[in-house]
């Protein structure tokens, strides 16, 4: 099945892509290489909810943060469309890069991650399994409880 496919099964509508922040673009694309960058937890109406924002192990549950990290691959998947015209155009994910904002003794950080792992497992199939990093951050923009990069090979 294909990816446009399986995001309509899992009943998702991406949103309209986030237009960047600073000084930088959204994604470059070098050959068959699609880079995005860093997503932050925005829903569906482009804000942050208040329980997507500050520290995960203080004022964030780490159910929250998953939940921020599923919103973050969301809106990288909405970038990747805006790329590429469709996500059936993406061979497979390659790497995630995610920062958690962390509390200092918060080091439960590779599960909140998963909700964006997981998603691309969801919606690319096997595809969808990625290299990954994983690091806790003091702060993220915007005071964000997650901000996700990715890499995709396109087809």
């Amino acid at each position: 099945m294909s990816a446009e496919m399986r995001l309509k099964e899992l009943g998702l509508q991406l949103p309209a892509p986030a237009a960047a922040l600073a000084n930088y673009v959204p994604f470059t694309i070098s050959g068959k290489l699609l880079i995005i960058s860093g997503q932050l937890a925005f829903g569906a109406d482009g804000k942050l909810a208040p329980e997507h924002c500050g520290k995960l192990g203080a004022q964030v549950s780490p159910e929250a943060g998953r939940e921020a990290a599923r919103l973050c691959a969301i809106n990288l998947l909405a970038q990747a469309r805006a790329a590429t015209g469709s996500l059936d155009a993406i061979a497979r994910v390659l790497k995630l890069g995610a920062f958690v904002n962390s509390a200092p003794d918060f080091t439960a950080i590779a599960p909140v991650v998963n909700g964006a792992s997981d998603l691309m497992v969801e919606v690319f199939g096997d595809k969808g399994r990625h290299a990954r990093a994983a690091v806790g951050v003091a702060v993220l923009p915007l005071d964000s409880a997650v901000e996700i990069e990715a890499w995709f090979e396109l087809a």
